[in-house]
């Protein structure tokens, strides 16, 4: 099957937890506004289109079936692609680290969009301070140090004692904290050995590598989730 893929062009955002799983699948996939621009999502948006009404991007067109929702989307995406185990049980535990994935990623951009998203970051830098420092003190080790159990509890290499999209998503995360909240990762990533391994194994993967090796792959930039103000970092 080819997959469609919709999402905002010019930022990885969202839309780059499945394009991940999409690449590293070696799946036939067409990021549609990347290739007709922002219009082509607005049919779904304002349903306009067959099939299931769509908050927001991303989500993914599959024959007559319109997805929305990341965690929705991979975990349809998991058993064709072959990145999520065989049993129910495997299954829905992937969704629910998914899930988790979900929550930590909407702090991460709470930290610098604290009051509303409709306001620019200048205009809520003080209270982006105040939430940025709970994240880093307090969120991120709780939600890193979780998944850092979890991989523990599964053998160490993979969040599921076998490759799936949790792992790709784990990627993603600690990819975009990096650039993010360099220093603030510095600084936590002793107390996340298997977490910081599993990043460098998931990029050494052939088609991801090559992935990130090509135009493809977005750079993290200032309109993104992950945003670097290093102001928001914590102390050198």
């Amino acid at each position: 099957m080819q997959y469609a893929l919709y999402y905002w062009t010019g930022i990885q955002g969202r839309g780059e937890f499945i394009r991940l799983a999409l690449e590293d699948a070696g799946a036939d996939y067409d990021d549609v506004a990347r290739r007709e621009g922002d219009d082509a999502i607005t049919p779904f948006l304002e349903g306009r289109h067959a099939g299931a009404l769509p908050f927001a991007p991303p989500f993914l067109k599959a024959g007559r079936l319109v997805i929305a929702q990341v965690a929705e989307i991979l975990q349809y995406l998991g058993p064709p692609l072959e990145l999520a185990p065989e049993s129910e049980s495997g299954r829905l535990y992937a969704h629910q680290l998914q899930l988790t994935i979900t929550d930590i990623v909407a702090e991460i951009h709470d930290s610098h969009h604290p009051v509303a998203s409709s306001l620019y970051y200048e205009d809520q830098r003080s209270e982006a301070r105040r939430r940025s420092k709970d994240l880093r003190e307090n969120r991120l080790p709780k939600f890193l140090g979780y998944f850092e159990r979890v991989l523990e509890r599964n053998g160490g290499r993979h969040a599921l004692r076998q490759h799936s999209y949790v792992d790709l998503s784990l990627f993603q995360l600690m990819s975009g904290l990096d650039y993010a909240f360099p220093r603030a990762m510095q600084r936590l990533k002793s107390e996340l050995p298997l977490l910081d391994a599993l990043t460098r194994h998931v990029a050494e993967r052939p088609r991801i590598a090559a992935y990130l090796a090509s135009p493809r792959r977005l750079t993290f930039n200032q309109n993104g989730i992950f945003r670097h103000y290093p102001e928001l970092d914590g102390p050198t």
